[in-house]
């Protein structure tokens, strides 16, 4: 049996998790990872993506976050969120929404690294749309 850790899912608007789970896989931007507990002091930012959460009681929750940053200690984990929603509670609907308000600020970028920001974005929540279900 896998040992528990503390994980936090945090946004600016809230505190979405908050509970002893056994693993955590996040969208870092280097590539998925898998944090557990005795994981070695890291710290990693996060692209857009799903967050999965496998609690202490074996249940698993997914959460759309849209970029942030996680702190991960051999006791636990935090994810900063720069914003974040359960996956039942995310629409194709809303995910079209951000791209078009991205889109309109690549129109407006004058930085070619602010535009390539927003083009790497836009891909990613592109990719996303194809697996949040529909309403």
């Amino acid at each position: 049996m896998a040992d528990n850790f503390n994980f936090e899912l945090v946004s600016p608007e809230r505190l979405l998790l908050s509970e002893m789970v056994t693993e955590v896989v996040i969208p870092a931007t280097e590539g998925e990872m898998t944090v557990m507990a005795n994981h070695a002091p890291a710290m990693t930012t996060i692209k857009p993506g799903i967050v999965s959460v496998r609690s202490s009681g074996g249940s698993k929750q997914d959460y759309v976050v849209f970029g942030g940053f996680a702190d991960i200690l051999p006791t636990g984990c935090t994810l900063l969120a720069e914003s974040a929603v359960a996956v039942e509670d995310l629409t194709k609907d809303e995910l079209t929404r951000r791209i078009e308000a991205a889109k309109k600020e690549l129109e407006d970028a004058l930085h070619h690294e602010h535009k390539s920001r927003l083009e790497h974005f836009i891909m990613e929540l592109t990719h996303m749309r194809g697996i949040v279900q529909q309403d």
